[in-house]
């Protein structure tokens, strides 16, 4: 029991320093592409180069971990992220923050899926579930205090939170190298060679006709229009108000904040009280508005405001379709939360390039294109997530519109009218 809490608290700060360094990136990433001279595209491609590595080589590491065992995994995951920030740290030029890019996102994609393999191997059922919020507990504190660490340490100078996080790597491989033990014994190790990449995009259009197949592609729309957002926002931000990578990285911060608050403390019980399905219709709308309202702001404290706004309503999102998607698959659990998180990964290489390229073209394009793709997914839910959740009988089932209106139910103008006013 002890040496489980040890191997745990070390995998803790292990992800906690990868997540940090991936938060660091997103307030200085802007001004290193400004300092090259390159364009909101070579933004949009920069985010996206780091997606579609995870998206192509997280399956084939966590394949590899079956394998080969998950101490060495981890071991190059980590040693990865400190080389790709060192890489990032010495750029000069823009390829060389490409090249920085696709070894972050190749070897660093080894950590989370081995980490968590690592907590399966090792912990009693029982213990699993705690262990699972252990990790994810240390992707947030990375993902919080990462940007705005960045953002304030970059007033030294561009590069020296890039050096920070990569010793910071550096260190995190000493503890795994030197007291944890290999959690998968030689005898329950596969024997099957791992491709690049198990997921296929053949599989991906399969899922499309199941009858989750619609939030599958809400999730991937979601996903679409949150990382425009987060992509390319540090630009934006630079380019129409001067500020920053100081302020950039205390309005992430403050993303960050609201963002856990809301994940951790409001969203079951609001799923408990109105469901998932309205918290999407709901949330869909407020993440419309924000879009639109952050084009208004004038003021460092407007942005603040109105950019809070928008994360209130976007931090419900994922984990209501989330489960939604779970309460409702007719498939495996796993295969269905693994089929949402690989649409999630699609939107994540889509969103920041298609952002970026808008950018280029007039400042307010990302942000008009966000607010129209969640009003999209807000009439995709409305005419789509009237459906009962499969399972449950007659006299359980409750409509997500009054009985006074059912006379109404052939005509969806109506229903999306009732919606606004109710």
């Amino acid at each position: 029991m002890k040496q489980n809490r040890c191997n745990i608290l070390i995998l803790f700060f292990t992800l906690a320093v990868v997540m940090l360094g991936f938060g660091i990136v997103i307030p200085i990433l802007p001004f290193y592409v400004e300092k090259f001279g390159a364009s909101g595209s070579s933004l949009g491609l920069l985010m996206a180069t780091f997606a579609v590595m995870q998206f192509i080589f997280a399956p084939m590491w966590g394949g590899i971990s079956d394998r080969y065992g998950r101490k060495p995994v981890l071991i190059i995951g980590v040693m990865g992220n400190a080389l790709s920030h060192l890489l990032f740290g010495l750029s000069t030029q823009l390829w060389m923050l490409f090249v920085a890019r696709i070894m972050a996102g190749i070897l660093s994609a080894a950590t989370m899926p081995t980490a968590m393999a690592y907590i399966a191997d090792s912990t009693s059922e029982e213990e699993r579930g705690s262990g699972m919020g252990i990790l994810r507990a240390a992707v947030g504190v990375g993902i919080i205090v990462g940007p705005g660490l960045g953002g304030w340490l970059s007033s030294i100078s561009l590069s020296f939170p890039f050096y920070l996080a990569a010793i910071l790597s550096a260190l995190a491989v000493l503890p795994i190298f030197l007291l944890m033990p290999e959690s998968l014994p030689l005898e329950k190790r596969t024997h099957v060679e791992v491709g690049v990449c198990s997921t296929q995009l053949s599989v991906l259009c399969q899922a499309l006709c199941e009858p989750i197949g619609c939030l599958l592609l809400l999730s991937f729309l979601l996903s679409f229009g949150l990382t425009s957002f987060e992509g390319i926002f540090g630009l934006y931000a630079l380019k129409l108000y001067g500020y920053g990578p100081e302020r950039i990285g205390t309005i992430i911060v403050m993303i960050g904040v609201i963002s856990a608050t809301m994940q951790s403390v409001l969203t079951g019980p609001l799923c408990r009280r109105w469901g998932e399905a309205y918290i999407i219709k709901v949330s869909l709308v407020v993440c419309a508005i924000g879009f639109v309202l952050m084009l208004q702001a004038k003021s460092f404290h407007e942005v603040l405001l109105t950019v809070g706004f928008f994360i209130i309503g976007s931090s419900l999102l994922r984990p209501a379709v989330s489960s939604l998607i779970s309460k409702r698959t007719t498939i495996a659990q796993g295969k269905a939360l693994g089929l949402n998180n690989s649409f999630m990964s699609l939107g994540r290489i889509f969103g920041p390039a298609c952002a970026g390229f808008l950018l280029d073209i007039k400042i307010s394009y990302p942000f008009i294109s966000c607010a129209i793709i969640m009003l999209i997914s807000f009439f995709i839910s409305i005419f789509w997530l009237e459906q009962e959740p499969l399972g449950l009988k007659h006299d359980e089932q409750k409509p997500l519109f009054p009985r006074r209106l059912s006379c109404y139910r052939p005509f969806s103008i109506y229903k999306t009218l009732f919606f606004f006013i109710r």
